[in-house]
């Protein structure tokens, strides 16, 4: 083992794994609530309750407290472990436990620890605690399908164990507990948006295929290989720009040498139906001239030391100061910054680096006892331990706030490697710097369920992996898996081999178009699940147990899951050898062969179409602004009773027409009638009219 990822771990860990003591239970009274018939809250005292600061993470509209009544019998239990503030919950026999965030490992969390505390991992693995983003929140399913989630309203560090029923331990001050329950996990999810928020609808370019490296510099050289994408007719929407398009590593610049004219290239690769998204640091060079550092300096927008000076750390411009998110006034003044920036053209953000890191020092992150001058409204002056987790949530509350205010017409997109409980009203995310071998590819799979699980909708990993090589076969592979997860962005490290679609020959080329051409003909069904997820706080990808979570055998499959709740996503992990077999749950599923016009490939993820289920496609297209509707295909797969429906979700792609009823919602219907299966629509929601198209039905038979 590294002795220095050791020594990491201990460090994040701090005594939290090392001294699991004796507890001490309060000897004051528990105060417990009730928000509702399905929600409560609970203090450790009337003390606690007193004290507690604003939460970081409930931002939802709650109901006023009453008395919780004696029938509500799932209750926690606080004590003091070693001095720190913990909260456990039993759980039942068999019960099985998901969420905890961004974690590696298995889908199903029974046994594992994990420290929700925002830690750059380059290069993570299996056995790290911490990495880039902290859910504090716990998913119990019983064996009978009834469902609670656990919610440890904490910024601070904490200890998520899951080797004895649920236990939470802060470093903080005692933290009040949230307990929703459900008569399944899909009501404990939509439970927890209630308290949380729910992430915006994306704009429909965000839903292709993103590419990325570090970095692609300098401007012919990302022209280039947008080119490659048309001349090769693989799908693509969206180009990235990593730090090497920026002035010495300066946020908010171009480099005159290698970028001379950033706003005639962002006019090329729209011409040629790509969007951009660029990078931006918090660590800002402190220099005099630089007018981020200057205009920064005039508000004192910096983080502070102990004794009030700024705080100063080495990230990738050398010395730097850090923009302190938690004052509004530094959030207006950042967000004001992107306003002379996206005149060049750049379509989205991604706040990278925003845990915050430093380097050259052993926590990789700036000392806990330097000051915020945060806000009343998310509980006033206090020290990095209290707002480090949220330090990242906040930035990309800034930077959408700002990009919402500078074009008002657009919907923002932003990615953030740093977020927190509640982060995805402000922020997509991915699985920051992942490997290239095996075990991630399977992760990817079991991180963005456990991601959308707590709360996160819009996330993915980095495709053919960050570090390291990999091989053919992999890449394959995971093309074909990421090309099914929310957000779908190929990327790679500097000095590491090329990573794009056609980077491996011929043959992975053709999977990769495959795996692209399929989520393209997916998009208008996944843009439907997006619009679900905007609205109630569902997952797009969710775990097979959601379709029957009765179902024991489901509990912990990693290499299968749903999209929504009709389309079941079978794939190949395996490194040699045939795929694992696959689980299905009950009731029909008929294997979804083919999409029009695609060769069967075994590197490509086997799909099934639950029976009563009716698919929508679309088109395959290069880009998402090539997408008409006029023409529509339907898989049409009955239950045994011979009906099918489902919806199909339509808007502008972009902007907020939607909100004043410029969509449309359509249901269809088939029914086997004297050995005919009838199709009807119905717009069932928006202000459009119903389309004139033509549909093109395919109906499956075949079990």
């Amino acid at each position: 083992m590294d002795l220095r990822k050791l020594i990491v771990s201990a460090v994040l860990a701090g005594a939290f794994v090392a001294a699991w003591g004796v507890a001490a239970v309060s000897a004051q009274d528990p105060v417990a609530e009730s928000l509702g018939p399905d929600r409560a809250r609970f203090y450790a005292s009337e003390e606690a309750r007193s004290a507690s600061l604003p939460s970081l993470s409930v931002t939802g509209e709650l109901p006023p407290a009453t008395l919780l009544g004696d029938e509500w019998t799932l209750r926690p239990e606080f004590s003091r472990v070693q001095g720190r503030a913990s909260v456990r919950v039993a759980i039942d026999e068999n019960t099985s436990l998901y969420g905890t965030g961004e974690v590696a490992g298995p889908l199903l969390r029974n046994g594992t620890r994990a420290v929700a505390w925002n830690y750059d991992a380059y290069g993570w693995g299996g056995n790290d605690l911490s990495l880039y983003q902290s859910h504090p929140w716990v998913l119990a399913v019983r064996p009978d399908g009834t469902s609670f989630g656990v919610l440890a309203d904490t910024p601070h560090r904490c200890l998520i164990d899951l080797r004895e029923g649920i236990r939470f331990e802060s470093s903080g001050p005692e933290f009040p507990v949230y307990i929703i329950t459900g008569v399944d996990p899909a009501a404990v999810m939509q439970g927890l948006a209630k308290l949380i928020g729910t992430m915006p609808l994306p704009p429909l370019w965000s839903l292709g295929y993103h590419q990325c490296r570090y970095s692609y510099t300098p401007d012919d050289r990302v022209r280039e290989v947008a080119g490659t994408f048309r001349d090769k007719d693989i799908p693509c929407d969206v180009i990235w720009l990593d730090i090497d398009y920026m002035n010495a590593n300066r946020s908010f610049t171009f480099d005159p040498v290698d970028f001379p004219d950033p706003r005639g290239l962002m006019q090329d690769l729209h011409a040629d139906g790509f969007h951009t998204v660029a990078i931006i640091d918090p660590g800002i060079k402190e220099e005099s001239g630089y007018h981020v550092y200057d205009s920064g300096q005039e508000i004192n927008a910096w983080v502070q030391t102990a004794n009030g000076a700024p705080y100063r750390g080495n990230v990738w411009p050398g010395r730097c100061v850090f923009p302190d998110f938690t004052n509004a006034a530094v959030r207006q003044w950042w967000g004001g910054l992107y306003g002379q920036f996206l005149t060049l053209g750049v379509d989205g953000i991604w706040n990278d680096m925003n845990e915050p890191a430093v380097f050259n020092t052993p926590t990789k992150t700036m000392p806990l006892s330097n000051l915020h001058r945060a806000d009343a409204e998310l509980g006033g002056p206090g020290t990095h331990a209290r707002y480090h987790n949220v330090y990242g949530m906040l930035m990309a509350r800034a930077t959408w706030e700002g990009v919402r205010a500078a074009r008002p017409e657009r919907r923002p997109f932003v990615l953030s490697r740093a977020n927190h409980l509640g982060g995805q009203k402000w922020a997509a995310s991915w699985t920051g710097d992942n490997t290239a071998n095996w075990n991630h590819v399977e992760w990817s799979i079991s991180m963005t369920l456990n991601l959308g699980l707590s709360g996160q909708p819009l996330v993915g990993p980095d495709i053919g992996g960050f570090v390291g090589a990999g091989s053919d076969k992999m890449f394959a592979r995971w093309m074909g898996i990421g090309a099914l997860l929310p957000f779908a962005r190929g990327h790679t490290g500097k000095g590491n081999i090329d990573k794009e679609p056609w980077s491996f020959g011929a043959e992975v080329e053709d999977t990769c178009r495959r795996a692209l051409e399929r989520r393209y003909r997916l998009l208008p069904f996944y843009y439907t699940l997006m619009r679900e997820a905007a609205e109630t706080g569902m997952p797009p990808v969710r775990p097979v147990f959601f379709a029957d979570p009765t179902d024991a055998k489901l509990r912990d499959v990693d290499h299968q899951f749903l999209l929504g709740d009709d389309l079941m996503v079978v794939a190949n992990v395996n490194a040699t050898g045939p795929a694992e077999e696959f689980v299905v749950p009950g009731g029909r599923w008929r294997a979804l062969r083919v999409l029009s016009g695609e060769k069967e490939d075994p590197d490509l993820p086997r799909l099934y179409l639950r029976g009563g289920a009716v698919l929508p496609l679309g088109p395959v297209v290069q880009h998402t602004g090539e997408i008409s509707l006029e023409a529509l295909e339907l898989i049409v797969s009955l239950d045994a009773g011979g009906h099918a429906e489902g919806l199909l979700y339509e808007d502008a792609g972009d902007g907020y027409g939607y909100e004043n009823g410029e969509f449309r919602l359509t249901r269809f219907v088939a029914e086997l009638e004297n050995a005919e299966v009838k199709v009807t629509s119905e717009v069932v929601g928006g202000q459009w009219p119903a389309a004139k198209r033509q549909l093109t039905v395919r109906v499956l038979f075949k079990d």
